[in-house]
């Protein structure tokens, strides 16, 4: 583990094995950093402002970064160095930090962080070093993201209470510039929209300066070359338990059981969870007991509909090391339990997402990495994670969100969700479902259809910041034009508005 420490932008000295160095004194930090991992190739690389250098919890390194594909910052101020205005831009939920725990976000701080020495190699002929270092580690977090290097923003670097100087927040020319050299270009028109429209500020100037930058990325599969072994153990036992709600899919649930059967690694349980609304109806699952089945088998039959529930109610049967959430319209190879298994052993993970594509749909993503998405119905989770009192909230039931918002649970309580490209799982997007059988939502009815949605809207306002809302509402009022029909835009206008103002109201209702 290499320290080096910094301040007003500079070096001031390199500590290895608890010697200081001091050539590095008075480099830019950027600069010093990629020096160090040159000198140092096999070694974590931990920046730290010399302010916080007392409060640096080194016992914690380890655990921090357990493999080598791992970034983690901590800014413990109230000012972040981009401004709130990064959540028009972004939709997104890494803009909005959650300070108490490990959440996942590509907006690092030059405060104290650490990257692993070997990563920095892997870029060194792409990497730009920008004088800033907070806007240096933000593209360099935003860019590599994306391509599996997993970025945290981390409390357990520090420790004890501790004098925070004010950081120096971007202004608007290098938020335009960032924009620019990180989205695509019709952002930064947007973003100058929405300051418009919804801070009253024109930054022109800036918004012109930006357009002259061009956009950063780094070459695909550049970090490939780095090998992960986690230090952590979240697969002791091996045992999976499998989680299947089903309603009127009594084929499909049956394919799904003898891919189950077909494993090379078996589950030890599999929940199913049935539901009919007719309160006088009975199972349709005859297969459970007329055939044999290599695991066992709980079954319950319900006449309460909605996934969430079912779910819920599936969880006080879990009883192995780690449970599988499926739908009941999916199939899958014989090894997949063995795969996936592979891959929470090889990063040391407790949440994984794993790549469920329909036929024919190509797969956009051939990296593991960390995703903004959570499927309810093709996700693997560490049992432990379920004492935390984590469920699928019934304000989410029947309607729209109920995964997003369990995936943001999870985050918020600092269990990351991670994308797994292999094995894949093909979804069939069966014809009857939970979702065919529902009942008439309340805002269903009313003269004012709210737009969006109101569980959408709730899960906005309980994740999200206020600027990525209001960026979402331009969004939606340029998509849902072409989708409706008053074409007179001042009339259009009053009637979003309305549409929008009673999905606010419903949301509230639903909090």
């Amino acid at each position: 583990m290499i320290l080096l420490f910094h301040q007003n932008g500079y070096a001031e000295g390199l500590s290895c094995n608890n010697k200081l160095q001091a050539d590095f004194d008075r480099q830019p930090i950027a600069n010093a950093l990629l020096d160090a991992a040159k000198q140092h190739p096999d070694e974590f690389l931990v920046w730290c402002h010399s302010a916080l250098k007392e409060g640096l919890n080194v016992s914690e390194f380890e655990r921090i970064f357990h493999h080598r594909k791992i970034m983690a910052a901590f800014n413990p101020g109230e000012t972040d160095f981009l401004p709130d205005a990064i959540g028009y831009v972004e939709d997104s939920p890494f803009i909005k930090i959650n300070k108490n725990v490990r959440y996942p976000t590509w907006r690092m701080s030059s405060w104290v962080g650490g990257v692993h020495a070997s990563v920095l190699l892997a870029l060194e002929n792409e990497l730009i070093l920008d004088s800033s270092f907070d806007y240096f580690l933000h593209s360099f977090g935003k860019t590599v993201m994306s391509q599996g290097l997993l970025c945290y923003s981390e409390p357990k670097l520090l420790i004890g209470n501790l004098s925070i100087p004010t950081v120096k927040q971007a202004n608007n020319q290098l938020l335009f510039r960032f924009v620019k050299q990180h989205y695509k270009t019709r952002w930064v028109f947007l973003l100058l929209l929405n300051l418009c429209i919804y801070e009253k500020k024109f930054p022109v100037l800036s918004f012109l300066n930006a357009l002259f930058y061009r956009k950063r990325k780094f070459s695909p599969s550049i970090l490939e070359c780095i090998s992960v072994q986690s230090s952590l153990t979240f697969v002791q036992r091996k045992t999976i338990d499998v989680v299947i709600p089903t309603i009127g899919r009594k084929k499909y649930l049956y394919d799904v059981l003898k891919d189950l059967a077909a494993q090379t690694h078996l589950p030890e349980k599999v929940i199913i969870v049935e539901q009919n609304p007719e309160i006088e109806s009975q199972t349709e699952l005859d297969f459970l007991v007329n055939e044999t089945w290599p695991f066992q088998i709980k079954h319950h039959f319900i006449h309460q509909t909605g996934a969430c529930n079912a779910r819920n109610l599936a969880f006080k049967d879990v009883t192995s090391e780690w449970v599988f959430l499926a739908d009941d319209d999916i199939r899958f190879n014989a090894d997949f339990m063995n795969d996936s298994l592979t891959a929470f052993e090889k990063y040391g993970h407790e949440v994984f997402t794993v790549n469920c594509l329909q036929k024919n749909e190509i797969n956009l993503n051939p990296y593991i990495s960390q995703t903004s998405m959570f499927g309810s119905g093709c996700s693997f989770l560490h049992t432990s994670i379920l004492n935390e009192n984590i469920r699928f909230s019934m304000k989410f039931e029947h309607g729209y969100g109920e995964d997003t918002d369990f995936g943001m649970q999870l985050r918020n309580k600092g269990f990351d969700v991670l994308f797994l490209p292999k094995p894949e799982i093909l979804h069939l997007k069966a014809p009857m479902g939970g979702f065919r059988i529902k009942p008439i939502l309340p805002w269903q009815q009313d003269l004012i259809i709210p737009k969006p949605s109101p569980t959408i809207m709730l899960f906005r306002q309980l994740y999200y910041s206020t600027t990525q809302l209001n960026g979402y509402k331009t969004i939606l009022f340029f998509k849902f034009y072409n989708q409706q029909q008053i074409k007179n835009p001042i009339r259009y206008f009053l009637n979003f508005q309305k549409g929008w103002l009673q999905s606010l109201d419903w949301a509230n209702k639903l909090r």
